[in-house]
């Protein structure tokens, strides 16, 4: 009995890692982002750490992909098995960190393919724990299939796919996308609300100083507010979440105007995304006039993207002779759109019809 448990639990937690792990390495500048908010002044403070989000996600993601692979093969199982254990209760920490302080609204456990809530997360992350302390306690249980030979080249291999996987899509897209704005979604049908869409309920929290401190008062307890407190300032609560669209923050914001409405009815519009000017990469942004000259002639209505400043706009387009409008969006929402920056995206009347990385601008068919 004992044994059919631990190799229940073997082939559940290498299972978990392998698929969690591929579908982060799918996308690891998405996990990036999701490093950073952790590494915010919000959450744990630690801003020394966000310019190296990226190598780390990378570091992580193989790092779980193998040790499922190892996991399954019985490769090494005592130093598996231990960082396993190391790994997940990392994790957990993490994971009820966001749930109990409300920081982190989504770990990113699963990208973009599954949204888990942070006490979902956390309850993965604890139920992971019980079957890994399962093979911690029984871990002459969990033998090797193969020789070493063979146990060392599945090893090896299931490094050199990860590397070659995360090199691809880090330099081209990922295999899969998962995000709102994947090829043939229409936009302005990903940001409609039903009807019947269940509403957001919110409680106005009021604040007042009474006697030098302050203190929230909800509506109910507005009678109940002494006198000579001072009114400071006015919060919503949310009590519980309504429908949010999939698409709920694009905008195409020129002059304090936002556009969307009228450019998202454009037969060819062609779109360079780049979600900050100040970090686009030089290789990408030297391809875009020429593309915006090839595009146009072929009857595109080419604009582009960005929430940098006007300033930055300007000196972009002098730096790079790049004759195009831009309007401005919400830089979550461009990163959202497309990993690359630049990148391109083409819409007819609103739908997405391709999306390309800078370095295969090559492959657009216009």
């Amino acid at each position: 009995m004992k044994n059919i448990i631990t190799q229940f639990s073997r082939l559940f937690v290498g299972i978990l890692f392998i698929i969690s792990g591929l579908i982060k390495l799918n996308d690891p500048v998405g996990f990036s982002y999701k490093l950073t908010e952790y590494f915010s002044e919000p959450v744990f403070n630690l801003p020394f750490l966000e310019p190296l989000a990226l190598p780390l996600a990378l570091f992580l993601v193989i790092l779980e992909v193998v040790l499922g692979v190892m996991l399954l093969i019985g490769y090494k199982s005592k130093i598996t098995i231990w960082s396993l254990l190391l790994l997940i209760v990392f994790f957990t920490f993490l994971t009820f960190y966001s749930a109990y302080f409300d920081v982190v609204k989504d770990c990113g456990c699963f990208g973009d393919a599954l949204h888990l809530t942070p006490w979902q997360s956390f309850t993965k992350d604890v139920v992971l724990l019980f079957f890994i302390l399962i093979l911690f306690f029984n871990k002459k249980l969990v033998e090797p299939l193969f020789s070493n030979k063979i146990q060392n080249a599945l090893a090896l291999i299931s490094i050199l796919l990860c590397a070659f996987m995360g090199y691809w899509v880090l330099n081209h897209l990922p295999l899969k996308d998962f995000r709102p704005y994947k090829v043939g979604t229409n936009i302005m049908k990903g940001m409609e609300i039903p009807e019947d869409a269940p509403k957001s309920v919110v409680e106005m929290i009021f604040i007042y100083n009474v006697n030098g401190v302050n203190k929230e008062f909800s509506e109910k307890d507005l009678m109940n507010i002494p006198e000579g407190a001072t009114f400071v300032d006015r919060k919503d609560k949310v009590i519980t979440e309504g429908y949010v669209p999939p698409i709920h923050d694009f905008t195409m914001v020129k002059e304090g105007s936002d556009y969307k409405e009228e450019l998202l009815q454009e037969p060819k519009l062609l779109i360079f995304v780049t979600y900050d000017l100040n970090l686009a990469a030089a290789a990408g942004m030297e391809k875009l006039e020429k593309l915006n000259q090839e595009a146009t002639a072929k009857g595109y209505k080419v604009i582009a993207m960005t929430a940098s400043e006007p300033e930055e706009i300007e000196k972009t387009k002098k730096k790079y002779n790049l004759n195009v409008d831009f309007y401005f969006c919400d830089a979550t929402a461009l990163k959202t759109i497309e990993r690359a920056n630049p990148s391109v995206v083409v819409l007819e009347k609103g739908t997405i019809k391709q999306k390309v990385h800078y370095n295969d601008i090559t492959a657009l068919k216009l």
